[in-house]
């Protein structure tokens, strides 16, 4: 069940009437616990045990760290972290077809299970729990706060991904008369706006970046296709989480803002202040300060850092093509960093909008190995980018049309948003009115949400 099915809104309707029927008050958390277990298990319903195991796990492991944090917390990450790579990487190691593994019922069964949706994001939650108590040396939550911290349906699959010292003191009484409706409707129509109209129609024009179809195009062609990729993945992305965000508010749940428009950084350092605000946040405070952070010297600040973007990368999938794209932010982030003190100091236009332009097209053509996992295609593309094209016969694609579906990013970066803050204020509600018709009028051919992948 994903967002943009007519299922979900019924769904989301059914569960929202019952969360606030006075009759089943005291029992908020049991229904969106309930509700989310259903969101997890609908179409797949055999992962249901995995979650529960990581959960009931999680939760177990707890208990032992609040009593000797010094034993069971790495106990309780190595936990984790070991589902996480059994799923997601076991492939890099297993060969699924070897008789030896086969012939053992159990395992044959654990090999062929699917990706679990949402692994990594689920896995995270797990971790943030058993770190942010422990450390706190808090009393232990009930169970059924734990799962609602760990599989609150909007975020469950793709994030954004929230620490436990901030989701677990929101959990109380819900009222209808606090909702916000207003913001939850707009974080909700900009979602479905972002992920229908634009990223759904992008994804026409950048299909074409798949192999094989990248052979037939022609080097102006490949370039356009990444800009356009760019735009795709961030209205995709931007999108989901901005329906979580608003998901989250009907319920009474603030959710951490997950971008904060990344296209015009005009560092790379700022660009991972703005792209995945919350994996960023959770990388720092979980992986990049345990490392040493910046405190031991130069070297080693280099060295977590590239750590950190290469482990991030291969967050993602278990591919070199995802290896090399942190890797290459880590590259980056080191280049910049004895330079970024001065450049700061410069008070001029121009300058930060060359810095603006260099980081965009960076970071644009680090996208490629995020469209072309497979390191060969990627490089491929990238070489075909440089070299003139020899299918005499090119698709013709309508770039005109493709910057109608691309506007609404531009815009919102260019701050669009402040002139309806200021004198166009009144036209606010016409402007979601539309969103919310382009979004059902206009909406591209039906497609997943990219980081349902990982």
């Amino acid at each position: 069940m994903t967002f943009t099915s007519w299922q979900f809104g019924v769904f989301a309707a059914i569960v929202f009437v019952l969360y606030y029927l006075p009759a089943l008050k005291a029992f908020q958390v049991q229904v969106l616990v309930a509700a989310s277990l259903f969101f997890y298990g609908y179409g797949q319903p055999e992962l249901l045990p995995l979650l529960a195991v990581a959960v009931l796990g999680t939760y177990l492991l707890l208990a032992l760290a609040l009593e000797n944090r010094r034993l069971w917390l790495p106990i309780g990450i190595a936990f984790n972290l070991a589902l996480l790579a059994f799923f997601k990487y076991k492939f890099l190691f297993l060969d699924a077809h070897a008789p030896q593994l086969s012939s053992i019922a159990p395992i044959d069964f654990l090999l062929k299970l699917p990706l679990p949706v949402g692994i990594s994001f689920f896995v995270f939650h797990n971790i943030s729990l058993l770190v942010d108590l422990t450390r706190q040396k808090a009393g232990r939550p009930t169970l059924t706060a734990v799962f609602l911290y760990i599989i609150f349906f909007p975020q469950l699959v793709s994030g954004p991904i929230t620490r436990a010292e901030n989701f677990l003191p929101q959990i109380k009484p819900k009222y209808l008369a606090d909702v916000a409706f207003i913001d939850a409707a707009k974080w909700i129509v900009s979602g479905y706006f972002f992920k229908l109209y634009v990223a759904n129609n992008l994804n026409e024009f950048t299909s074409y970046m798949d192999f094989p179809h990248y052979e037939t195009l022609q080097p102006t062609d490949r370039w356009l296709l990444v800009i356009l990729y760019g735009y795709q993945i961030y209205a995709d992305f931007f999108g989901y989480t901005a329906i979580a965000i608003g998901l989250g508010l009907l319920f009474g749940y603030r959710l951490p803002i997950n971008f904060n428009l990344p296209y015009i950084s005009a560092s790379f350092s700022e660009f991972w202040t703005r792209w995945h605000i919350s994996l960023s946040n959770w990388l720092r405070t979980y992986l990049y300060i345990p490392l040493g952070g910046n405190r031991y010297g130069t070297f080693r600040t280099y060295l977590n850092l590239m750590i950190v973007m290469g482990l991030g990368g291969l967050w993602h999938g278990a591919a070199l093509s995802y290896l090399l794209w942190g890797s290459l932010h880590g590259l980056l982030l080191v280049i910049e960093r004895p330079l970024l003190g001065r450049l700061n100091k410069i008070d001029s236009t121009v300058l930060r909008m060359m810095r603006i332009a260099l980081v965009f097209f960076c970071v644009t053509m680090l996208w490629i190995f995020f469209k072309l996992p497979n390191f060969d295609h990627a490089l491929d593309y990238i070489s075909g980018m440089f070299m003139p094209g020899k299918n005499p016969n090119p698709p013709k694609l309508f770039y005109a049309l493709a910057l109608l579906y691309a506007l609404p990013v531009i815009l919102q970066h260019l701050r669009f948003d402040l002139l309806m803050e200021g004198r166009l204020k009144k036209w606010e509600p016409y402007l979601y009115g539309l969103m919310l018709a382009l979004s059902y009028l206009e909406a591209g051919p039906e497609t997943s949400f990219i980081y349902f992948q990982f």
